[in-house]
């Protein structure tokens, strides 16, 4: 059965939209999620919401307990995880406000636990494939019938924050052929895998990082 977990989720707590909702505390091998844990239903589908960085967004990046969060969605019965994420974007074709679902990344942190496979035994995840193809094409077709402009199958460079690039980094970046950039999507996307759960990104471009000449560069205001 289908169960779906929504990491970010702001907003989606609305009882309009959540039906059935119920807080949950849990522990985990690797500490505390970020946040509660929210369960409900949305249109009939199982699911359960936690916040990454914190309720209040208080967690940065660098801090986000991620291996404690894909446990707990997985512990919960989750079978697909579904990810919203603000990106800048890379490329002169995704403007802002355009959605992007990306089916590559690279990893550019430098401080996070990237595997639940650290300690007893050593597995090496295949990752040739990390995102899940037909949560892909269920995203697309979405934002199709809702109008939303959309990129697929495109790449996000995750950085290890909290600074944004700077305009040589922009610019290596997009000539490694990434075309959004966030601190968010590793490694959650890989830790999702090794629990062999599907894994998709709703990221949402906010702005050109600081690669495009005449264009504001990125800051926390945008």
């Amino acid at each position: 059965m289908v169960k779906v977990g929504i990491i970010g989720g702001s907003g989606l707590d609305d009882p309009k939209i959540l039906k059935d909702a119920k807080e949950i505390e849990v522990e985990t091998p690797y500490g505390s999620p970020t946040s509660v844990l929210i369960t409900g239903a949305i249109k009939g589908v199982d699911v359960v919401i936690i916040a990454r960085h914190g309720k209040n967004h208080s967690i940065y990046p660098s801090k986000v307990n991620f291996r404690a969060n894909i446990w707990a969605l997985k512990e919960q019965g989750c079978t697909h995880i579904i990810a919203s994420t603000a990106v800048g974007s890379l490329r002169e074709e995704i403007k802002p406000g355009h959605l992007v679902f990306p089916n590559q990344f690279i990893d550019h942190t430098k401080k996070r636990e990237t595997t639940f496979f650290d300690e007893d035994v050593v597995v090496h995840t295949p990752m040739a494939e990390p995102f899940c193809s037909n949560l892909i094409e269920l995203l697309s077709s979405s934002a199709k019938q809702m109008g939303m402009p959309f990129h697929k199958n495109k790449t996000v460079i995750t950085i290890e924050g909290p600074r944004f690039s700077t305009k040589a980094e922009s610019h290596m970046f997009r000539s490694w052929n990434a075309d959004v950039i966030n601190m968010s999507t590793v490694p959650e996307v890989n830790l999702a895998r090794e629990k062999q759960m599907h894994y998709a990104a709703i990221a949402m471009s906010t702005d050109y990082d600081c690669w495009r000449e005449g264009e504001e560069s990125v800051t926390w205001e945008m």
